[in-house]
């Protein structure tokens, strides 16, 4: 069953100016929805993708009838993955290109009828206050201008729980950051905290990993990349390799 839609413009509620996201052109154009899943989440990149959708799957289930909506689903990655274990998804974002890869993708797997795709801004979200079980927003903080004006309006539409990841100040990543295309915005704990409470959220867990950054593993082969993995994971089991960690992932309660 599709989830139920509202009407309202996707572009407009109450003439509200929506903050920014970065390298939103680059983003919507057709030659990066296309080669989108094969340069991140190819070769070495599968392991990034294997430990991201257990993040959420962890965070998220039981997924039996759940209304979830996902924030810059992209090629909808989690999207149908959430849809093939039950729940009733709504997969937002801004690139229209990115949403004909995951309707594709949604055909292939035969979940097309427990899913919509929807073009919109996510700091103008369409729906009313309290219209989903969970919000999730995977890659889509560290490209945030505005992180807090963002998580107020997943906020306002959940009435459980929000999910989502960001990149860390103090790890690996802020080595290699300046030389991204687009950067990344990089948060620490404190920051996060903050944001959390200024936004009426209440930590239900975090979990960290990937000491060694995503560039690296997409950059080789699984061959080479899956004993590095090994080696990352031991190391980030130790107390003292917390704050090494490049990127972590947020379950959050609304209160």
């Amino acid at each position: 069953m599709r989830p139920d839609l509202s009407p309202v413009s996707l572009y407009s509620r109450g003439g509200v100016v929506s903050p920014s996201v970065k390298g939103q052109e680059w983003y919507q154009a057709d030659d990066v929805a296309e080669e989108y899943d094969d340069k991140r989440f190819s070769r070495g990149g599968q392991l990034i993708d294997r430990r991201e959708k257990t993040a959420v799957l962890e965070a998220l289930a039981p997924l039996d009838d759940r209304r979830v909506l996902e924030i810059a689903c992209g090629t909808g990655r989690f999207t149908t993955m959430m849809a093939d274990r039950g729940a009733d998804v709504v997969g937002l974002d801004i690139s229209s290109a990115m949403l004909q890869q995951g309707r594709a993708k949604a055909v292939q797997m035969d979940v097309a009828d427990r899913l919509e795709f929807l073009r919109g801004d996510a700091g103008r979200l369409p729906f009313p206050d309290d219209h989903f079980d969970t919000v999730v927003a995977m890659r889509f903080f560290h490209l945030a201008d505005d992180p807090e004006s963002f998580l107020r309006e997943m906020r306002r539409v959940s009435r459980e729980q929000i999910v989502f990841d960001t990149f860390n100040r103090f790890s690996a990543r802020s080595v290699y950051n300046w030389a991204l295309p687009m950067g990344s915005r990089l948060y620490s704990k404190s920051e996060v905290a903050v944001l959390l409470a200024k936004t009426d959220l209440t930590l239900r867990g975090v979990e960290d990993d990937f000491i060694v950054p995503y560039g690296l593993y997409r950059s080789m082969p699984n061959v080479l990349a899956e004993p590095i993995r090994t080696v990352d994971r031991a190391v980030g089991s130790l107390s003292a390799a917390d704050h090494l960690a490049s990127v972590s992932y947020w379950n959050t309660k609304v209160r």
